[in-house]
């Protein structure tokens, strides 16, 4: 069972090595249930003797010897079943440790095309199968045909009807697998779309309430949730018609092998012992089955999210590839021919964009919205991964450096701060310790972050300084210290490589100026800044300049160059000879746009 469970594609090594890890638990799992299925014998035999042996001699001492014997053989009964129990319990917590973080991992890695904000609900159906009934069940099956053998040796007529019986309840378990599962996966991917749903509207409560869109997501929720209750109510009525079959058929049964047993033992075939003893081993052949039909839809719950788990693994086989140590980057960005086309649009958001940027120089990105500026900053970031092309760092691709190492030479801003729960100092740290770094080395780099981007004097005024708890989301602060305060976690560290997407949307004078101060530090020291602007005072003195249209970069180069070209492709104003003065495309936008409260989730802006 073991070894059919193994998963092989490439990048389930961790699926693998995690099942092995728990192989001693299961084999010792499967020996307890042998011995424990042998003294379950241990009733049918007591009264055999009592019967056969005690009654008709009236031996005392007799009944004395075996009934000590008995509670002895039960009592280990019992502790084999809890420490099989226990063992399975281990097992479910030994995955846990081993695949709970990476299970976390691999859903951060993910693309918008394949998101999978289940998994660890999945791992959880598995590992709660793991450590339930459903395997303890799957342990005892393979005695059924031991007690039939028991049978047997009673009498042939007694085997016949519990072989008979035993087939039947077969047959219906095998008619509730094939009727239930289709039902119960309908029924499992009906749920995940409601949580997700629900996760959805909850994380964007404030603009569903602005918007007056309460009673339409309640709604939609509603039907949602309906549709999922349905499906798992069908399964669980088509499953509750099997499992009443099932259990009036070993209720006869039971009764017919007492009935059968007591025709034998009149006729002097048995002895009166094998009476109850006939009807006990029955009962115990048929137990695994009729448990297996009740733990089923767990069962095949815990398979099919092991499968999903199996796919997210394969699906994100580079995450925990073997790596060669890179030297330190310096900051040159290479963009080679980047493509990115979200799933379910028409269109691609970005379009063989190719551009290179040296350490110390600054670009600023502008274009109309939807010309794929956002999603450019996204794919320089790490945060999103081309479908095509190739971002280098210093020659080496993105891919070449794990996650977390890659993303530790580069300061990102996002739109939206996106700020998380707990105190500013590890927000702008990004919770350094968590991963082992040492508290007072995180608090200094913190608070020089903090006065790189000019958000110390800020952050002091506040009622606890740095140590200020923010809720989810960033609650807590504005918008505009949210983004100063997410300026400074992009400049954590000095990264080599800083993108700021609109990094003034939210900035007052005052902030925009420290924000400018911060570009021209980062710079200074070497590193290569990406700035995408609406507004242009924040362009005014980058380097060079990066326009985009529809996807595609319409010019690059110089600042200067750049604009130039914009005033000669500017179309002319009435009565005039020559091309009007035309402004950068960033100027020609609104001056600003109010954003909402710091605490607004990320929205999935191109």
């Amino acid at each position: 069972m073991l070894k059919n469970l193994l998963p092989s594609k490439p990048g389930t090594e961790p699926l693998a090595e995690a099942l092995k890890a728990c192989k001693s638990h299961f084999v010792w799992a499967a020996v307890f249930s042998a011995l424990v299925n042998l003294l379950y014998l241990t009733p049918t035999l007591y009264m055999m003797q009592v019967y056969d042996r005690v009654v008709p001699t009236g031996g005392i001492l007799t009944l004395t010897l075996i009934t000590i014997v008995a509670v002895l053989a039960l009592a280990a009964l019992a502790g084999l079943d809890w420490l099989r129990g226990r063992l399975m319990l281990r097992a479910g917590l030994r995955l846990d440790r081993m695949l709970s973080g990476k299970v976390l991992q691999r859903v951060m890695d993910l693309q918008a095309k394949s998101p999978n904000t289940q998994a660890l609900r999945e791992f959880d159906n598995v590992r709660g199968a793991i450590g339930g009934q459903g395997m303890l069940a799957l342990f005892d099956a393979p005695w059924t045909p031991i007690y039939l053998l028991c049978c047997f040796l009673l009498h042939p007529a007694i085997g016949v009807l519990t072989l008979i019986g035993g087939i039947t309840l077969f047959t219906l378990a095998w008619l509730n697998e094939r009727d239930t599962r289709p039902r119960l996966n309908k029924a499992i991917q009906s749920q995940n779309s409601a949580y997700a749903a629900q996760e959805g509207i909850a994380g964007q409560a404030e603009v569903v309430r602005a918007l007056g869109m309460r009673q339409s997501s309640i709604a939609r929720q509603v039907e949602q949730r309906r549709h999922a209750t349905a499906a798992q109510a069908d399964a669980q009525l088509a499953g509750g018609r099997y499992s009443g079959a099932i259990k009036f058929l070993r209720l006869v049964m039971q009764s017919a092998a007492l009935g059968l047993a007591a025709y034998l033992a009149v006729k002097g075939d048995i002895s009166q012992g094998s009476i109850i003893a006939s009807s006990v081993l029955l009962s115990r052949a048929v137990a695994p089955v009729e448990l297996l039909v009740g733990v089923w839809p767990s069962l095949v719950q815990a398979v099919t999210s092991w499968k999903t788990l199996t796919e997210l693994f394969s699906g994100t086989a580079a995450v925990e590839r073997e790596r060669t140590a890179l030297p330190d980057p310096k900051g040159r960005l290479q963009v080679e021919g980047v493509s990115v086309k979200f799933p379910d649009t028409e269109n691609p958001q970005l379009r063989s964009v190719a551009f290179v940027l040296k350490p110390g120089e600054t670009l600023g990105v502008v274009g109309a919205s939807g010309s794929g500026k956002t999603t450019l900053a996204r794919v320089i970031a790490g945060a999103l991964k081309p479908q095509a092309g190739a971002i280098r760092l210093d020659g080496a691709e993105y891919e070449a450096r794990e996650g977390d190492e890659l993303a530790r030479w580069i300061g990102y801003l996002p739109q939206v701060p996106s700020l998380f729960a707990g105190s500013i100092k590890d927000n702008i740290s990004r919770f350094a310790t968590a991963t082992g770094v040492d508290q007072e080395t995180a608090d200094r780099s913190a608070v020089k972050a903090a006065m790189q981007a000019g958000a110390h004097d800020l952050i002091l005024r506040l009622p606890q300084g740095y140590d200020t708890m923010l809720g989810p989301f960033g609650q807590g602060l504005s918008a505009g210290q949210a983004q100063r305060v997410a300026l400074a976690r992009a400049l954590y560290n000095e990264p080599v490589l800083l993108v700021l997407d609109e990094p003034n949307s939210n900035l007052d004078q005052e902030g925009e100026a420290a924000l400018m101060q911060a570009i021209l530090g980062a710079a200074a020291r070497g590193a290569a800044v990406v700035i995408i602007a609406h507004r242009a005072g924040v362009l005014a003195r980058v380097d060079r300049l990066l326009m985009m249209r529809d996807g595609m970069v319409q010019m690059e180069g110089p600042r200067e160059e750049v604009l130039e070209k914009m005033r000669a492709a500017a179309p002319r104003a009435p009565g005039q000879p020559g091309p009007a003065p035309a402004q950068p495309q960033a100027q020609q936008q609104a001056p600003a746009r109010v954003a909402g409260p710091a605490a607004q989730p990320p929205r999935n802006s191109q």
